[in-house]
């Protein structure tokens, strides 16, 4: 279980970067993260920067306050039936995996695993995508 700690902790990097990097996540560790059903997605909350542009440490509670209250996102997984539902959605699938989204404050399940807090909405419950997750100032 540790490994799984280290690994979600190290797709975390530098402050002034991203501060959530995808593509630092364990394949294995997404493996082993809950996988949706039906018309479901696994989303990652987007966690914030750990310092302010004044160079200001933000702490570890406030970062994870922010984590639980964030409406941004990125999909992790889609369950197997996300989007199939042409009458609901006849011009195709709103995201897809790897995307970063909005959703409803309160929209889906929320989970803690080890390092983190997951959630699962439904496909429909995507308001938008966003190129940068940085680019929305306030959770």
């Amino acid at each position: 279980m540790n490994d799984a700690v280290t690994s979600i902790n190290e797709s975390y990097v530098e402050s002034e970067k991203r501060v959530l990097d995808p593509s630092l996540l364990d394949k294995s560790l997404i493996e082993r993260m809950p996988q949706p059903t039906g018309w479901r997605m696994l989303i990652l909350p987007y966690r914030g920067k750990a310092t302010t542009e004044g160079g200001i440490h933000i702490p570890n509670q406030v970062l994870d306050d922010g984590q639980i209250q964030t409406v941004v996102g990125y999909i992790l997984r889609q369950g197997p039936l996300a989007y199939k539902d042409t009458n609901k959605f006849p011009d195709g699938p709103w995201c897809s995996e790897k995307d970063w989204i909005i959703f409803p404050r309160y929209a889906g399940s929320r989970f803690r695993i080890e390092g983190g807090e997951v959630r699962i909405i439904n496909d429909d419950e995507v308001l938008a995508t966003i190129a940068d997750p940085d680019d929305i100032l306030s959770f």
